[in-house]
């Protein structure tokens, strides 16, 4: 019933989203009749802008615009410049990227193709000082310290996280689920846990499994919550960003790193094959102890950013289509529309394969690096995982 729920209202929140985006994206000036051959140029839409747009870092959770009007939520900027010091306002005063504040401008798409400006040094989204006409001036260092939307929701998946597990453990420590019944948003959680303890846990790191629970079940959540999240119209696609995948795939790695033992060590330094092999091997060995982490890595990353490319693409084909012709925007609108709900769906599910499956690899890497060891024999199904990594 609750995840029946949490879907409904994640498609309704989409499709609400679509209409908006719709009105945003046709909304384009039209030419008076009789205007002749000087007439101004319909702006042409750019998919790709539009996407990128929906993926990257901004300084702003951005919802819809209304009217020519963003709805948004402004986030702290934090400059230092050796030239002007700190500075320190929200992201508001920008205007969207229309004003010049306290000698700083934020760059947007419109500003740059306006001004014939190159995209590889004066790229939009990133702020700059200006000189006295207001136009960027590249000779200021400016070092850009703020709190972006991808930063901010990291901040608040943390407290999410905190905030649901604090709960769920004070109703164990108060006895309930324990002696009684779990029950509200506990028996929800409970299932979860013991999935993530037998599936991931018990079956590949075997009687040393509770000692890194933790930190699976740890990971597991947080890159939940941040799909989950990241699904949100307006919202940042966190798990998305290489950065952040990235960050995951170094901490798993350490902790790879030290649950190795000397049998781990050994089989890298002095494979178990022939001799004439063995130069080939050493190196093969040693380039897997980085190729682990690194698809750990990719692996997130590129599952999480398809399916919103996708969705946008199925979005933006609707106003491609207008463009050709009308009627033809129109009546392909529905089919393209419910393509996107499709594939909307499609990634609530992906949301929790891909938290599984990191916190999966990672159990199996790490089981990897200690097995073979005298009291882990026959711990798990450690030996056959090989055909997971693949």
């Amino acid at each position: 019933m609750l995840s029946n729920s949490f879907k409904s209202t994640l498609v309704a929140v989409f499709s609400v989203t679509c209409l908006l985006l719709s009105s945003n994206l046709s909304a384009q000036p039209e030419h008076a009749p009789g205007s002749g051959e000087n007439k101004p140029e319909a702006p042409k839409i750019n998919p790709s802008k539009i996407i990128l747009e929906h993926v990257s870092d901004a300084h702003e959770f951005h919802f819809f615009t209304l009217s020519k009007h963003p709805v948004s939520i402004p986030l702290p900027v934090i400059l230092y410049s050796p030239a002007k010091g700190w500075n320190v306002f929200m992201s508001s005063e920008f205007k969207h990227g229309e004003e010049v504040y306290d000698g700083y401008r934020l760059l947007n798409e419109e500003y740059v193709e306006e001004n014939k400006l190159d995209e590889k040094i004066y790229k939009p989204g990133k702020i700059f000082a200006v000189d006295a006409s207001g136009k960027p001036d590249t000779s200021v260092k400016v070092y850009d310290l703020s709190l972006g939307r991808n930063a901010v929701q990291v901040i608040i998946s943390v407290i999410l996280l905190i905030w649901i597990m604090n709960g769920v453990a004070g109703k164990y420590r108060n006895g309930q689920g324990v002696k009684t019944a779990p029950s509200g948003f506990q028996n929800a959680i409970e299932p979860v846990i013991t999935f993530v303890r037998d599936e991931v846990g018990k079956s590949n790191l075997g009687k040393k499994y509770e000692k890194y629970m933790p930190f699976l079940l740890t990971v597991f959540f947080f890159i939940l919550i941040n799909n989950l999240i990241g699904l949100l119209p307006g919202t940042a696609n966190v798990t998305g960003n290489i950065a952040f995948t990235a960050v995951l795939g170094i901490i798993s790695f350490i902790v790879i790193l030290f649950s190795a033992n000397s049998h781990y060590w050994g089989h890298i330094a002095n494979p178990p094959v022939p001799l004439g092999v063995k130069p080939i091997m050493i190196p093969v060995e040693i380039m897997g102890i980085f190729t682990k982490p690194f698809a750990l890595i990719i692996r997130l990353f590129a599952n999480m950013i398809s399916g919103h490319i996708i969705i946008l693409s199925f979005i933006c084909l609707i106003f491609i289509f207008g463009a050709m012709n009308t009627a033809l925007g129109w009546g392909t609108s529905p089919f393209f529309v419910a393509l996107a709900v499709f594939i909307y769906l499609i990634e609530i599910l992906v949301a929790f394969i891909q938290a599984f499956i990191f916190a999966n690899l990672t159990a199996v890497f790490i089981g990897q690096a200690f097995e073979g060891s005298h009291d882990d024999h026959g711990h798990g199904d450690g030996h056959h995982d090989d055909a997971v990594i693949v």
